[in-house]
């Protein structure tokens, strides 16, 4: 499955009374999906958002100057438009460009030139010997360092189910902590809550992303238009 084929799904619970989510249970891909957002260069969100129509501010426009300048005024684009996230990771669903690596790659003079230059573009001249730096290295992590992202799956561990807050706070769901919430939200009786299980593909994926950046209400705003309230009598 590929990661413009996959889907994930949240559990919602409604406020019928306000229709807005005061939260919504989920499980383990979809909260790696939300903190993988941190890890994604600016550039790489603008693409994403500017690839469905969604641009937002003026950021898209910083981009498509880069985008239209000739050669002869810039040095690089691509270290511009297609930066190398820092997290290497392959498991988590959406938002991994194609065009954009997943982590950095590394190479030395592919002479005998005795100088040890690195650069992580295969087609750079060795400042030494101006020969081609071509030649592929192995990165060792030091001793002791966790396992990457990579080697364990995604971020955060699948013991236990976690409650996202309609503005994103994530944190382990519990049933205190949901009686603590319906407290807070002034929830008196229980009849007016709903749960609602929505399963999302890329194109909410993108939607939420982009509330993320323009609203406190990020899960009402981006499914309860997919959601049939029953009207009340």
């Amino acid at each position: 499955m590929t990661n413009s084929d996959s889907k994930l799904s949240l559990k919602l619970l409604i406020d019928t009374n306000t229709n807005k989510v005061l939260f919504a249970e989920a499980e383990k891909d979809c909260v790696d999906f939300l903190f993988h957002i941190l890890s994604l260069p600016v550039a790489t969100v603008v693409k994403l958002l500017k690839e469905k129509g969604m641009n937002y501010g003026c950021l898209p426009n910083i981009y498509d100057s880069v985008d239209n300048l000739n050669d002869t005024y810039i040095q690089s684009k691509d270290i511009l438009l297609k930066p190398k996230s820092s997290v290497g990771i392959s498991s988590v669903p959406f938002l991994l460009v194609n065009d954009v690596p997943a982590q950095m790659e590394f190479y030395g003079c592919g002479s005998s030139c005795i100088r040890y230059y690195v650069t992580d573009d295969p087609i750079a001249l060795c400042s030494s010997c101006r020969r081609s730096m071509s030649r592929k290295l192995t990165y060792v992590a030091p001793q002791g360092v966790k396992k990457s992202v990579e080697a364990t799956g995604g971020f955060v561990k699948g013991v236990v189910t976690y409650m996202v807050m309609d503005d994103l706070v994530v944190k382990p769901m519990s049933t205190i902590s949901s009686i603590a919430l319906l407290t807070k939200f002034n929830v008196k009786d229980v009849g007016v809550l709903r749960e609602e299980v929505v399963n999302f593909g890329m194109e909410e994926a993108l939607k939420l992303l982009k509330a993320s950046f323009e609203s406190k209400t990020v899960l009402t705003s981006v499914f309860m238009s997919l959601i049939k309230v029953p009207k009340k009598c």
